[in-house]
């Protein structure tokens, strides 16, 4: 009888065992088939153990379940929920995968609560959650990645992770887009959603029910042209982002990283916030986030008006359309033209560093360059504006505008330019117009600078030959000396103040000077009724050029203001050889 008995505990206790094992390599899997479930407090997690599936109340400590995929490492932050809009109300739920491939969550109660669309069936249907966070059902038969019969991919939540798309299939109208959760403890559907909008010219767009609540722009082959605080982030090595525009589908997506966990998300509140981290980090680390002011909210300034720092301006050749408004920072009626806009009349002027105006009333053209673009614009009289659609390699594509300029900012970095038309008599200065080409604008401006440059030119060739014949005049020395201006003189030594007097030679006073760059110097001023002429003048420059000894004060040129003469020398602060030669004599105090 004990010997029964401690058989019994035995296989009681390897089955026990046996469980616990079957348990635990059921939790550690990433994938099952028809025939095994999930279970509230079971859990599937991605071969590389950075995705986990499983069942999550919210708040943490309600009775509601959900069944959702979170970080690993990150348990509270959950990237995707399958019945957010019909939550459990117990610990009793079951995730099943069918013999056809739907994905089917079931409770105890009323039974199925959420089922997966499947396009096709299966012959070996496998549900799996795979390293990029992507919950897929496939057949066994089939590794393709391609032909997926379901994915959770195709139905995002609040967020977008590397490899997810953000846009719309033209084929089968499947749209990608994200959408808030309803509260911090609701993850049902909110208010807020984020998509690319596909009408016009594509464009990211955060809408608040049907209104527009940001705009983030076009994409220009670098970055969305809202988003140009996110330049730096973009052009790094560590984040690769990819948008694709085709016949058949438009969508935005972001590659994965290695290093990196990465994810974008739009908040109950309506803001887009991209958060990083690493994998052995615990916190995340929030890059960038919009609308990120006043001007980021969508059409504040209102038509052909744009906002920097929290500001309204018309554009140049308009004017605020309702004034009294306008004056009370009401700007939401924007601007109207000073000048009713004539086709055959019309130029385009230059705007820099703008985010482009709305392109949902656009049309574009990948293949145009930006004059091909101006002349296509310039021929249709209902088109507003263009600019590049693709800023890279200088720039290329056309977009052009057919309707109102909405929602435009300035930035002081990083933002386009875009070309407006204008009635030709509101402007100053002209880009294009139909009658005057982009060449003949250049050749005219060249001509007009060399013309310029030869009058001026010959201006000052002419007055400083006119000086230099009036110095050489009555004589056969011709010296090349500087020619001072009088004001310089006057400046240098106080107006010849006599604080500043040096002395006083044969025919005139001298003076100490300082010129605009510290030099000093002594300024021989020659009367009128000294008796030294202009022949005497020439004389004694001469005899100082032709002398160059070591002890001579320098003469460093002269000045001729009317009829009197003038020679500014190097001043010395003690006794040279000019002394002695012309019988300059010197206060004590200057020895």
């Amino acid at each position: 009888m004990e010997r029964k008995s401690t058989e019994g505990f035995g296989r009681c206790f390897l089955l026990a065992y046996m469980l616990v094992f079957v348990l635990a390599a059921s939790a550690a899997t990433d994938n099952i088939t028809p025939g095994r479930s999930i279970r509230d407090g079971e859990a599937l997690v991605s071969s590389d153990e950075t995705f986990e599936l499983g069942f999550f109340s919210s708040p943490v400590n309600s009775t509601t379940r959900y069944l959702g995929i979170w970080y690993k490492v990150s348990p509270e932050t959950v990237v995707w929920i399958a019945n957010r809009e019909a939550p459990l109300l117990d610990h009793f739920g079951v995730l099943n995968v069918t013999k056809e491939g739907s994905i089917i969550l079931q409770d105890k109660k009323t039974g199925i609560i959420w089922s997966s669309n499947r396009t096709r069936t299966a012959e070996n249907p496998v549900l799996q959650l795979l390293d990029s966070g992507n919950l897929v059902v496939k057949d066994g038969n089939d590794s393709g990645s391609a032909n997926l019969l379901w994915q959770s991919f195709d139905y995002p939540c609040d967020t977008l992770l590397p490899g997810m798309k953000l846009g719309k299939s033209f084929i089968t109208g499947m749209n990608w887009s994200l959408s808030s959760w309803k509260g911090l403890n609701d993850p049902a559907p909110g208010r807020f959603s984020a998509l690319i909008e596909p009408e016009g010219f594509p464009q990211l767009v955060v809408r608040n029910g049907s209104a527009i609540f940001y705009r983030g722009g076009s994409w220009n082959g670098e970055r969305f042209t809202g988003t140009p605080d996110l330049k730096q982030v973009e052009s790094s090595n560590l984040f690769k982002f990819t948008f694709e525009l085709n016949k058949n589908e438009v969508y935005y997506r972001g590659e994965p990283y290695p290093s990196l966990i990465s994810r974008l998300v739009v908040n109950q509140s309506g803001f887009l916030r991209r958060l990083v981290r690493t994998k052995q980090s615990q916190s995340w680390i929030e890059i960038y986030f919009a609308p990120l002011d006043e001007c980021d909210h969508y059409a504040v300034c209102g038509p052909y008006a744009s906002c920097s720092t929290n500001n309204c301006a018309c554009l140049d050749g308009f004017e605020p359309k309702y004034p009294t408004e306008w004056d009370h920072s009401k700007w939401s009626g924007g601007c109207v033209r000073k000048t009713e806009l004539a086709c055959q009349n019309s130029v385009f002027t230059k705007y820099n560093g703008l985010k482009l105006p709305d392109t949902s009333n656009s049309s574009f053209d990948a293949s145009m360059s930006l004059k091909e673009c101006q002349e296509k614009c310039s021929k249709n009289c209902s088109c507003i504006a263009y600019a590049n659609s693709d800023i890279r390699n200088g720039g290329n594509g056309c977009l052009l505008w057919f309707g109102d300029l909405i929602d435009m900012r300035i930035y002081p970095d990083g933002g386009q330019d875009l070309y407006v038309r204008m009635a030709n008599s509101t402007l100053g200065h002209l880009v294009a117009s139909k009658n005057l080409s982009k060449n003949k604008i250049v050749a005219i401006i060249v001509i007009a600078v060399i013309l310029v440059g030869l009058i001026l030119g010959g201006l000052i060739f002419f007055l400083r030959w006119k000086k230099l014949r009036k110095q050489a005049e009555g004589g056969k020395d011709d010296m090349e000396l500087p020619v001072f201006d009088l004001s310089t003189i006057v400046k240098a030594t106080d107006n010849f103040s006599d604080d500043n007097k040096l002395g006083q030679g044969g025919f005139g006073p001298v003076y100490k000077g300082t010129l605009p760059e510290g030099q000093e110097i002594a300024v021989k001023r020659l009367s009128k009724s000294s008796g030294q002429g202009l022949e005497e003048f020439k004389n004694e420059v001469g005899l100082i050029a032709k002398l160059q000894h070591r002890n001579l004060v320098r003469l460093l040129g002269c000045s001729i203001p009317g009829d009197e003469n003038m020679l500014i020398y190097e001043y010395m602060p003690n006794k040279s050889l000019d002394y002695f030669i012309f019988g300059l004599i010197l206060e004590p105090h200057f020895f």
